[in-house]
């Protein structure tokens, strides 16, 4: 990695406060002591949560002006959230103003018809540009839909392809431009004077794209660079290099043990042990549970110049344990069984209602036929009376003999 290359990743991501120190390469390249990395994709897809954008009326429906609530507090509810209820507005930064499905750029993945397209202009408070870098978040919807913060004795993984556009069409600044993250639970050992014990918290692991471009760098081409976060005490990491616009395929995955180990590769293809970049504790956290992931749409918020367009396809949410996925997909069917039981209970209980109904009507019917007949019947009858009693009065009377 070259000087100049390294002061640039360090100045820009410290000016959008995101790191205290970047580490070498060569740090980088060596993962803290545990297990072997899991492969991000290995397993099975939890088919409830993710999206891959193919069905042709999805939209988002977005709320504007967004949620400023890391800055200002405010929220700006109902939030943003798509016609598949599987991606949805952040409520602490809010959502990018354009937010659409787009047919899918060259070089994708195979069969895809559609990808998700977003892009920000206003990533701090709407209508008052901060004029430093801000950003808009897009959460998957993967714990609310569960039901529950997957732990990651679970051995859970997360997996998006990306793509890059072409450099002349960035926001042209250097700095980061989009993010790819995790939310999760963990914890880690705290030391007092007289005891010591354990903190636990939420942290947010995961990769930022960094945009450097040759005005700034001095280097006759523009690039960009991955920005892992984070190592040990929250420093964020130096990544691969990226010199050409096109698709990459992202990966964070979570072990048992821990910990986060991240993965990127350019094209579509399945990731491999080839490709994992790092692993870590990040801000000394060793993770417990796997809440979501999310996309970061950074700019420079000025409320003129537009950020990067970035466009995603099929974020997936993976469990590498076979047995927690048996589990789960015991107590989806489980859960399935007792909801179509329900259902059939409740359908039998509007069939047997809509028919007792019928039947009464029904018996209210027959009864008021039989009043009317009845009626009928009893004015026949006066008719016949009354008639008769008319001929014999209308009949001459003999005299007595």
């Amino acid at each position: 990695m070259d000087l100049v290359f390294f002061r640039l990743m360090f100045k820009s991501a410290k000016r959008l406060g995101i790191t205290a120190a970047i580490l070498s390469s060569a740090a980088l390249m060596t993962p803290s002591a545990s297990a072997a990395p899991l492969v991000p994709g290995t397993g099975h897809r939890i088919a409830e949560v993710g999206d891959d954008f193919e069905d042709p009326k999805w939209h988002f429906e977005t709320y504007l002006p967004k949620s400023s609530a890391n800055i200002d507090h405010q929220q700006r509810l109902p939030a943003g959230i798509a016609s598949s209820n599987r991606v949805y507005e952040s409520t602490y930064r809010g959502t990018p103003e354009i937010v659409k499905r787009i047919t899918p750029p060259a070089g994708g993945v195979p069969g895809s018809t559609g990808a998700l397209l977003m892009r920000s202009l206003q990533t701090g408070i709407p209508g008052f540009p901060s004029r430093e870098m801000q950003q808009d978040d897009m959460m998957l919807n993967v714990s609310f839909i569960l039901g529950y913060e997957i732990p990651v004795s679970w051995s859970p993984s997360a997996v998006v392809h990306v793509y890059v556009p072409p450099f002349h069409e960035w926001e042209q600044r250097t700095g980061s431009s989009f993010g790819f993250r995790a939310d999760v639970r963990g914890s880690k050992p705290t030391h007092g004077f007289l005891r010591s014990g354990r903190e636990e918290d939420n942290y947010w692991p995961g990769m930022f794209i960094q945009f450097l471009s040759k005005a700034s760098t001095g280097q006759k081409e523009d690039r960009a660079a991955f920005i892992i976060r984070g190592g040990p005490v929250g420093q964020d990491v130096a990544g691969p290099t990226i010199t050409e616009p096109g698709w990459w395929t992202l990966g964070m995955s979570f072990t048992p043990d821990g910990m986060v180990h991240y993965y990127a590769s350019p094209g579509v293809d399945a990731l491999t042990q080839k490709d994992h970049i790092c692993s870590y504790y990040p801000y000394g956290f060793r993770a417990e549970r796997f809440a979501t992931i999310f996309f970061n749409v950074v700019n420079a918020d000025t409320g003129r110049t537009w950020s990067t367009r970035w466009i995603i396809d099929d974020p997936m949410i993976y469990l590498g344990n076979s047995r927690a996925y048996q589990q789960i997909a015991r107590a989806r069917a489980a859960q399935l069984a007792a909801q179509q039981a329900a259902i059939k209970a409740q359908q039998e209980a509007q069939q047997a209602a809509i028919k007792a109904q019928q039947e009464a009507q029904q018996a209210a019917i027959a009864a008021q036929q039989a009043a009317i007949k009845a009626q009928q019947d009893a004015q026949a009858a006066a008719i016949r009376a009354a008639q008769q009693a008319q001929q014999q009065a209308a009949q001459p009377t003999q005299p007595p003999r």
